[in-house]
């Protein structure tokens, strides 16, 4: 779902996992009709980022 999000609605991504800063820029970059595919690449980047930590951050609790 949030792969959806972030190729629809990109500045979206970022409040959804825990970035707003990041999101209110993306928001100001998707603005611009040039600027919405870019936005949309690093909101799929930063998504893959954020399960990355997450993967990370499970497998290092079990512990």
């Amino acid at each position: 779902m949030r792969l959806l999000i972030a190729l629809i609605l990109p500045w979206l991504t970022f409040f959804t996992i825990g970035r707003p800063f990041a999101g209110i820029f993306c928001l100001i970059l998707q603005i611009t009709l040039i600027g919405w595919i870019p936005a949309a690449i690093w909101a799929v980047y930063a998504l893959s980022q954020y399960k990355t930590d997450r993967k990370i951050a499970k497998a290092l609790g079990q512990r």
